[in-house]
């Protein structure tokens, strides 16, 4: 979801794992496509969609074995991610936690994890690894979690 230049779903690619990309941005989705059809000439979904404006409804309408979520956050998408992953599958989400604002952007709250806030929008699922905390290199406040649906 939101997967910008999709690095994380093109290394899935090339291990065989197939993909739906979602993006609003058409560029970054055909750049995608360029790149998969020049080096991997393999079956992907790409989708445009802006996950924000509530019009789509690919997260109602299918199930999915895993979602990945990376520098992303919109809250309202929280239920649906949720529902959309099938029983056994598996969330990866991964964003900046409100003291990124010591380090840089984003700064707008609207775009920052509370701590323990992917703890508690996945209560009840399996946590298979959850990270809070600074990461360097570059330097950043992010919260990690990969979790398995019950």
């Amino acid at each position: 979801m939101a997967c910008g230049g999709g690095r994380n779903g093109l290394f899935l690619l090339k291990n065989n794992i197939p993909v739906t990309f979602v993006d609003k941005e058409e560029k970054a989705l055909l750049n995608i496509s360029a790149v998969i059809e020049k080096k991997l000439r393999v079956r992907h979904r790409c989708l445009q969609i802006d996950l924000e404006t509530g019009k789509s409804d690919l997260l109602e309408s299918e199930k999915f074995g895993a979602i990945l979520v990376f520098n992303y956050l919109h809250r309202p998408l929280f239920p649906s991610i949720r529902s959309a992953i099938s029983k056994g599958g598996l969330i990866f989400y991964e964003t900046f936690t409100v003291e990124q604002r010591e380090f840089g952007r984003p700064r707008n709250p609207d775009y920052l994890l509370q701590e323990g806030e992917l703890l508690r929008e996945f209560e009840g699922w399996e946590i298979i690894d959850y990270f809070d905390g600074i990461k360097v290199d570059p330097t950043r406040s992010i919260s990690s979690l990969v979790a398995r649906k019950p």
